[in-house]
């Protein structure tokens, strides 16, 4: 597992847009279909990721907590399923039912639209306001697989409350942590220097 930091895109950066099948519905998710939300939390995750197992649990909540409150959240898969068949899309449907989602969760098999947000690691988050504009790229708190630090999401609801409320997001934001994303032969972006 090659331990990777979010590359922290530039905040203000304008959402990509994407149309991708959710894994459970089958239907095609967009920047469009949330278009009435407040804010909207992207994350790339997956199904085989320590780090992602570690918080499956809270990102889950944070579904259950917040899409009441005018957060629209989607959870965007972008491994190479060729090289990592556990994170397919018929197994991400399992994760998505095990941890009772909310939410859609995207399969990208073109691997485009993690590259668009410049995603790095899973779990990696970006929150974007009512314009669509980034107020948040980070961690979801201080916890890892290995430190004993519980998982509370602190970081990252701090963010969701502060755009919610219309307020600033902090400026100082810590990278998120986790496993690279697992890029196709040949697919590797150039963000990485």
């Amino acid at each position: 597992m090659a331990l990777t930091a979010s590359t922290m895109l530039p905040l203000g950066t304008q959402a990509p847009d994407f149309h991708l099948p959710d894994v459970v519905s089958g239907k095609s998710i967009s920047l469009a279909t949330f278009a009435d939300k407040k804010a909207l939390l992207v994350m790339f995750i997956c199904q085989h990721c320590p780090f992602v197992k570690h918080v499956k649990a809270e990102l889950a909540q944070l579904g259950k907590d917040y899409i009441p409150n005018d957060l629209a959240i989607v959870a965007i898969s972008a491994n190479d399923v060729n090289k990592y068949p556990a994170d397919a899309p018929e197994f991400l449907k399992e994760m998505a039912a095990e941890l009772q989602l909310n939410f859609p969760l995207c399969y990208d098999e073109t691997q485009e639209i993690a590259k668009a947000y410049t995603a790095a690691c899973t779990p990696d988050f970006f929150i974007f306001d009512a314009e669509r504009k980034l107020v948040y790229r980070g961690q979801l708190d201080d916890s890892r697989p290995s430190n004993d630090k519980p998982v509370t999401g602190t970081d990252l609801r701090a963010a969701i409350e502060a755009v919610l409320a219309g307020k600033p997001v902090a400026s100082e934001q810590k990278p998120s942590i986790g496993c690279n994303i697992k890029w196709k032969p040949g697919n590797e972006p150039n963000y990485f220097g």
